[in-house]
């Protein structure tokens, strides 16, 4: 006996009557092509899943995008392999793999901080002997020029998932061009948490992850508690969940 058809996949004709057309899953596709700074242009495309949420994977990395109102996302991300696998998953558990030699990757140091929704956190980098919101202070507010890291000039600063919504997966990722910078010294790596209203007196989690020329990447859970309410506005700097980067001129 054959198994009956589920009115959800039927394609309902004028005048009401059912013509037999189950109608397919989406497709989603995704390309990978390379960019400069050891960093990856994707297309996400899906065009039955518009204004769509999905979570973009890559060695560890996860944060939150959106499709457009055709169902399209155009992203150019951080590599953290030199054969770099993508991973972009829908709620829907559809999905799409893109993979990608990145030989550049060998040249840069590159650190991520990712969390969920308003966790109050940034990542920071000082170049050399940069001060606070002076010239070679990285950060959301400043966060460089992809540019000026292919030329070995500065680092730069990536940040993602923040047009996802307020339980968002979020991640920053600092670049620098250790094998081709034309400076050398520090730079010192740091997370700072903002007290605010949406995370005080709260546990908040995070997770970094540290690839350094040569290495494995190497990763770490954290887990904070935020100070009482009393406290907003003020800023908790994490000074020891990256190595400092020891740059030499080239």
């Amino acid at each position: 006996m054959p198994e009956p058809l589920d009115p959800a996949a039927l394609e309902i004709a004028p005048g009401g009557a059912a013509l037999n057309t189950p109608v397919l899953p989406c497709e989603v596709t995704m390309t990978a092509d390379p960019a400069p700074a050891a960093m990856v242009d994707l297309i996400v495309e899906a065009a039955c899943l518009s204004d769509a949420r999905f979570t973009l994977h890559h060695s560890g990395m996860m944060f939150h995008a959106l499709t457009d109102e055709n169902g399209r996302s155009s992203l150019r991300v951080p590599a953290l392999a030199e054969n770099a696998v993508f991973i972009a998953s829908f709620d829907n558990s559809q999905g799409a793999v893109a993979q990608i030699e990145v030989p550049t990757l060998e040249f840069y140091d590159r650190v991520v901080a990712q969390w969920r929704g308003d966790a109050g956190l940034g990542l920071h980098a000082l170049e050399f002997d940069a001060t606070y919101f002076g010239v070679g202070h990285v950060y959301s507010a400043s966060p460089g020029d992809m540019s000026a890291a292919a030329s070995g000039s500065s680092g730069f600063l990536t940040r993602f998932g923040e047009n996802a919504g307020a339980d968002a997966l979020m991640a920053e990722v600092y670049t620098f061009p250790t094998l081709t910078s034309d400076s050398a010294g520090r730079i010192g790596l740091s997370v700072e948490a903002e007290v605010t209203a949406a995370n005080c007196g709260r546990q908040i989690a995070a997770q970094t992850l540290q690839l350094k020329p040569g290495e494995t990447l190497r990763s770490r859970d954290v887990t904070l508690d935020m100070p009482a309410c009393e406290a907003n506005g003020d800023f908790l700097v994490l000074k020891n969940l990256f190595e400092d980067l020891k740059v030499a001129a080239n």
